[in-house]
């Protein structure tokens, strides 16, 4: 029996080394246990050869391509989202530059191009073409980008070989799907920026006309107010040294001043008279608010004495003007107990009180010379009416002191009021009146 079995192996090795001599390979057999299938494992060792198919290596090939293919693909998608993102900061650029051409329409229109050699109003607005032109240029560069771009997508697709034949590797249709939709949003906003451009621009234009009327109408009319007051100014030696003529009793000739008074708890008024009318010189001046035509009224009417009216009350004032020569008259009150003072020629003639104590002076009326007002500014009585020559009508919201007062009758002192001064350009005539140069102080001397 071990005869048998010694025989037996030296059967089979004799057939491996046969088989490995002729195959190149060794065959191991190995113990298997109960039940299992009998079979043999082919191993490999260290230095066999490794054999390959043609097919195999062709396979290999191409999926080496495609990888190479699919890399490809990867890059040009990520360069085109680049380019995406870039157009769409060019496009925020746009909106940005919009916005702000908008915005410039409030700011004031800069300056404007100089027209037949002058320019009226300094730098004006700058022609918006300049800036819609660079917008204009900007996005037709970013439109031919845009074009580019989209003739890059209708290319041919990359060749990729396959088993030795040549066949085509296209975009993914979703990826050529999107960016055609998105190059077509672009072109669509860009289209209505440039529309809304040359609105803009046309609107721009309109404006800046408009601009440039209005600012030529108010320079005219500035360059005839001042060669009015070079006039007025030219007609006396300075400003103050003027009259107002009132020559006849009639419900039509007074002088009337641009200003009017603010709200006053004291006042004192100055003016110099010269009448010799009768009986009574009239009413030098009024002063009348919406609500109370009389809030303050010098008159002297018929044969009573002169008047002073404060909100309609009444104080009779020692004062006599009518002898045809220039006097000076000052009127000082204050609200408090109604104190009032009287001087004629630098003297304090007369004072009182309660003459509306506690009323304030209303702001906003008008002031009338010559004529006493029954509504706000007219409704004159041609009984009342003033007729003589006023000048250096002042008037001053506090009382005065008698040093003061003492200095303008004489002439030593030049104070002009500081609610109300006699300047030719606050004093306006109707109805006949007129403005003559005077110089008080000469006239004075020389009637004396």
């Amino acid at each position: 029996m071990l005869g048998f079995v010694v025989g037996l192996l030296y059967l089979i090795s004799g057939r491996t080394v046969r088989s490995q001599d002729s195959t190149g390979s060794r065959f191991v057999c190995n113990a298997i246990p109960p039940g299992a299938e009998p079979g043999c494992g082919i191993s490999s060792t260290g230095n066999r050869v490794q054999s390959s198919s043609p097919v195999e290596d062709e396979l290999r090939n191409t999926i080496i391509q495609l990888r190479e293919t699919i890399l490809q693909q990867k890059e040009t998608i990520v360069s085109q989202q680049g380019t995406i993102k870039e157009l769409n900061s060019k496009l925020a650029r746009c909106e940005a530059a919009a916005d702000e051409s908008s915005q410039g329409k409030s700011r004031g229109q800069g300056s404007r191009r100089k027209e037949h050699g002058k320019n009226t109003m300094g730098d004006l607005p700058r022609d918006p073409s300049e800036t819609i032109d660079q917008l204009g240029k900007t996005m037709q560069s970013l439109k031919g980008r845009l074009e580019n771009l989209e003739q890059n997508l209708r290319l041919p697709s990359t060749n990729v070989s396959i088993g030795g034949v040549s066949a085509l590797a296209p975009l993914p249709p979703e990826l050529r799907e999107l960016l055609r939709q998105r190059l077509g949003v672009l072109e669509t906003q860009l289209l209505r920026k440039v529309a809304e451009l040359e609105e803009e621009k046309s609107q721009l234009y309109n404006e800046t006309a408009a601009h440039r009327q209005r600012t030529e109408t108010a320079l005219n009319s500035l360059l005839e107010r001042i060669t009015e007051l070079e006039k007025s100014n030219n007609a006396f030696k300075s400003p103050e040294a003027f009259k107002v003529s009132l020559p006849l009793r009639t419900n039509y000739l007074y002088g009337r001043f641009k200003k009017s008074l603010p709200e006053m708890y004291a006042f004192t008024v100055c003016m110099w008279l010269k009448s010799s009318a009768s009986p009574g010189i009239g009413t030098p001046f009024s002063y009348g608010v919406p609500g109370q035509a009389n809030e303050i009224v010098l008159i002297e009417w018929g044969n009573n004495p002169i008047e002073l009216l404060v909100n309609d009350k009444v104080a009779q004032l020692p004062l006599s003007v009518s002898d045809g020569r220039w006097h000076h008259i000052c009127i000082t009150w204050t609200t408090r107990d109604g104190f009032w003072e009287a001087y004629q020629d630098g003297e304090r003639l007369g004072t009182g009180d309660n003459l509306a104590p506690w009323h304030p002076i209303k702001p906003g009326g008008v002031i009338i010379l010559g004529q006493e007002q029954d509504i706000v500014g007219g409704r004159f009585d041609a009984t009342q009416a003033f007729v003589g020559e006023v000048s250096q009508f002042n008037m001053w919201d506090r009382v005065l002191r008698p040093v003061d007062i003492v200095g303008l009758a004489n002439c030593s002192a030049y104070m002009p009021g500081n609610v109300v001064p006699w300047i030719d350009a606050n004093v306006e005539v109707f109805g006949g009146a007129s403005k003559a140069a005077l110089e008080i102080c000469e006239d004075r001397a020389f009637d004396s």
